[in-house]
């Protein structure tokens, strides 16, 4: 069997994600990735990293797309900067594109876990890949969103409910999926009792398997 040398941790708002895959990389000695995904894809292509987050995290920018691209820096083959033209505006195909790629650069280079971006529906079907979600129940996302943001409780729950409606957003948008599955993963952990050292361990152990 192929030894595991990518993980990628998708997680739900207030579930933990982000912790879990820094402790997992440091258990692993891998590279923990995240927001680099967004500057990679945009020194790629000569993009504004901040267009390339905002179409990212769900947020209806086309407009704003439009207008940042006009002025957008490109570099020639030669190294010198050049303006993109009125014609060459990306569209949302073009920024999935970009981002898909940066995520498939990184996992090439191996010893890497990569949190959000969805970055295992794309590297789906290779063999030395470990994709977790990380999730929990409503009720503890939206407790704990509400004690590390210090809101009410309707609040948190309102930018929660947000939060999931703009995930499952995402993945229709990038990946064309209906509907999030649990098949979408190698490994499901529901932490509303599980505490972040142990789905750690949990994860490191199922990287190790091999």
């Amino acid at each position: 069997m192929t030894k595991t040398r990518i993980v990628t941790i998708s997680h739900t708002t207030g579930a933990g994600g982000d912790h879990i895959g820094r402790s997992v990389a440091k258990g692993l000695g891998f590279r923990y990735v995240d927001e680099e995904i967004i500057h990679l894809a945009a020194e790629r292509h000569g993009l504004n990293a901040e267009v390339v987050a905002d179409a990212e995290r769900r947020r209806s920018l086309l407009e704003r797309i439009l207008n940042d691209m006009v002025t957008a820096p490109m570099m020639e083959p030669t190294g010198g900067i050049i303006m993109l033209p009125p014609e060459g505006f990306v569209t949302r195909e073009d920024l999935r594109t970009v981002i898909v790629e940066a995520i498939k650069e990184t996992a090439e280079r191996g010893q890497v876990v990569i949190v959000s971006h969805a970055a295992g529906i794309p590297l789906g079907g290779r063999p030395d890949l470990l994709r977790v979600l990380i999730t929990a129940s409503f009720e503890t996302r939206a407790q704990r969103l509400g004690e590390a943001t210090r809101t009410k409780k309707a609040d948190a729950e309102k930018r929660l409910t947000d939060s999931d409606a703009g995930r499952a957003d995402y993945f229709l948008r990038f990946y064309r999926i209906q509907r999030e599955l649990p098949t979408h993963y190698d490994l499901v952990i529901n932490t509303d009792l599980l505490k972040p050292e142990e789905a750690s361990t949990i994860v490191i152990a199922a990287a190790q398997r091999h």
